[in-house]
């Protein structure tokens, strides 16, 4: 039988070690499960050349292209309506646990929810970036855009974010592997 102390002990520890999110929200408070089809997975994928990445927006899919038929499919979060990117861009620059800062456009549309962070967030388990970040870029400027991981994993096949193309943090860690410098990213 387990001791009251050690129970307390183990619910302190846990309680220290629980991630806190930009919004101050617990980061894992939603425990809900993810839908298998959002887990990645090799499946048949046709129409572009190896090694570019495709984001279905519309179907909440990236796909990052193996050849011969075949891509490896993650799920995705992406932008609410008029704020996702649309079109290529390439990645030009990778982060492992990024610093964070809100656009400027985020600070204006909800100055209560982003102004605090104006100078930025030091990367960690509450960034809102996640565990690792691909920049994408144009004719050699940043978008704004990245592909990144997410403390709202439960946000995978939904158009929720500010635009950023959002992944659960084990994902994006795997994709963030295999994506060189220089990838082609299209997205629908």
């Amino acid at each position: 039988m387990i001791s009251r102390r050690c129970l307390l002990a183990g619910a302190g520890a846990s309680l220290a070690g629980a991630a806190v999110s930009a919004t101050g929200a617990p980061a894992f408070a939603h425990h809900t499960k993810l839908d298998p089809k959002f887990s990645p997975q090799r499946v048949r994928f046709f129409g572009y050349d190896r090694g570019i990445v495709v984001v279905d927006t519309g179907n909440h899919f990236l796909y990052l292209v193996e050849g011969w038929g075949r891509a490896r499919r993650y799920g995705v979060g992406v932008g609410r309506a008029g704020l996702s990117l649309k079109g290529e861009a390439i990645v030009e620059r990778k982060a492992e646990w990024p610093r964070w800062r809100p656009t400027d456009n985020m600070i204006r549309r909800s100055p209560e929810k982003y102004a605090r962070y104006a100078k930025g967030m030091a990367g960690g388990p509450g960034n809102p970036l996640g565990s690792r970040a691909l920049y994408l870029y144009r004719n050699g400027r940043d978008t704004m855009y990245r592909i990144h991981g997410t403390t709202q994993p439960w946000t995978v096949g939904r158009s929720v974010s500010n635009g950023c193309i959002r992944m659960v943090n084990a994902h994006v860690e795997d994709l963030y592997e295999r994506v060189p410098l220089g990838t082609r990213v299209v997205i629908l």
